[in-house]
C-alpha cells in the first residue's frame, strides 16, 4: 500500500505545493503561476484543510469531468479535511491562471461560515464534478479573488481574519449558485436522470435472493456520481433528494405487492429489503398516512 503524505498546516502545505510563505499561520492563497514542482505523480495525499482550486478552462483535461455542454472558461474543485488526493504532473507555469486557496477549519470556527461549512456538499464532489464556469462567471470569481488576494496581502490587524472570511463566505455562496445554473444546463441535455435512477433501483432489485435496502450511495455509483453531487442535481430538477426517491419507490413498491400478492407486511419488507418489518410500517404510515394492512384492506 503507498504511504500517504498527510498535511496537517499551513506550513506543510506550501512547502508541499511549491507556494509562497503563507502570510498567516492558518490560511494561505497562491496563484497558480506561483506554485512549483510539488509531490510526485499518483502519491497520494490526505490534507486536513479545507481546499479550493481554481484553475483555467484551457489548462483543465477530461479529469475534470467537463462535458461537451459544459463552459470551459474555468473549473473550480474543493475539498474538505481528510480526503485523499492523487495529483498529476504539476510543473510551474508562469502562465498558469487560477488560485490554490486553503484554509485550517480552525481559520472559520468562530464566525458563521465555520458553522454551515460542513452542510455545503460540494466539498464532497468528486474531482470529476468540478463546477465550470463562463466568462461572466469567471470575471465575478476573478474578481473577488483579487480582493481576497489584497486582503491577504495586507499586514495582519485586528479585522483580517473577519473580512478574509467573509470573502470565502462570498465565495462559497457564488459556488452554490454557479452549481445550480451548471445543474440546470445539464438537466436540458440530460432530462432522463430520473429515469435512471429509477432504473438503477430496479436493477438493484432484481439482483437474486433477498437484497438489502437500496441506499443513495448505491445508486450513486451505478450512475457513477458521488451520492451528494447527485442528490443535489435531482434537488435542483425535481425537489426532492436522492434518498426521498427511493422512498417513493419502496412506497409504490411496497403498494403493488399489498395489491397482487398475498404476501405479509413483514415478507414484503424483507423483499424490499428491510433489516426490520416495523421500518416499512413506519415509512409506509409516514408516507400514506395508513399501515400496509390498512392499504390493503383499501383494496
Amino acid at each position: 500500500m503507498d504511504q500517504v503524505i498527510r498535511i496537517n498546516t499551513i506550513e506543510d502545505y506550501t512547502d508541499m505545493f511549491g507556494c509562497p510563505a503563507a502570510r498567516h499561520p492558518l490560511m494561505s492563497l497562491c496563484r497558480l503561476a506561483d506554485v512549483g514542482d510539488f509531490v510526485s505523480p499518483g502519491q497520494a495525499v490526505e490534507l486536513n484543510l479545507y481546499t479550493v482550486v481554481i484553475k483555467d478552462g484551457n489548462t483543465c483535461t477530461g479529469h475534470y469531468g467537463w462535458h461537451e455542454y459544459d463552459f470551459r472558461s474555468g473549473a473550480l474543485s474543493f475539498f474538505a479535511p481528510g480526503q485523499l488526493h492523487r495529483y498529476g504532473d504539476a510543473r510551474g507555469d508562469k502562465s498558469r491562471w487560477g488560485w490554490m486557496l486553503a484554509f485550517h477549519p480552525d481559520f472559520v470556527r468562530r464566525y458563521a461560515l465555520g458553522g454551515r461549512i460542513q452542510s455545503l456538499s460540494f466539498f464532497s464532489y468528486e474531482v470529476n464534478e468540478a463546477l465550470h464556469i463562463s466568462d461572466a462567471e469567471r470575471q465575478t470569481i476573478e474578481s473577488l479573488m483579487e480582493n481576497l488576494e489584497r486582503e491577504y496581502q495586507r499586514d495582519i490587524d485586528e479585522h483580517t481574519q473577519a473580512i478574509i472570511v467573509s470573502l470565502i463566505d462570498v465565495l462559497m455562496n457564488y459556488a452554490e449558485r454557479f452549481y445550480t445554473r451548471q445543474f440546470r444546463t445539464r438537466q436540458s441535455v440530460d432530462p432522463d436522470i430520473l429515469q435512471r435512477v429509477h432504473e438503477a433501483i430496479d436493477q438493484h432489485y432484481a439482483q437474486r435472493g433477498i437484497v438489502p435496502i437500496v441506499t443513495p450511495r448505491h445508486i450513486a455509483e451505478r450512475l457513477n456520481m458521488s451520492p451528494h453531487y447527485l442528490a443535489d442535481y435531482l434537488r435542483t430538477q425535481t425537489g426532492q433528494n436522492t434518498q426521498q426517491h427511493i422512498h417513493a419507490y419502496l412506497i409504490d413498491r411496497a403498494k403493488h405487492l399489498l395489491v397482487t400478492t398475498d404476501s405479509s407486511a413483514s415478507e414484503i419488507a424483507y423483499q424490499l429489503g428491510f433489516e426490520y418489518p416495523q421500518h416499512l410500517t413506519r415509512l409506509f404510515k409516514q408516507k400514506t398516512g395508513m399501515t400496509p394492512m390498512e392499504f390493503r384492506k383499501m383494496g
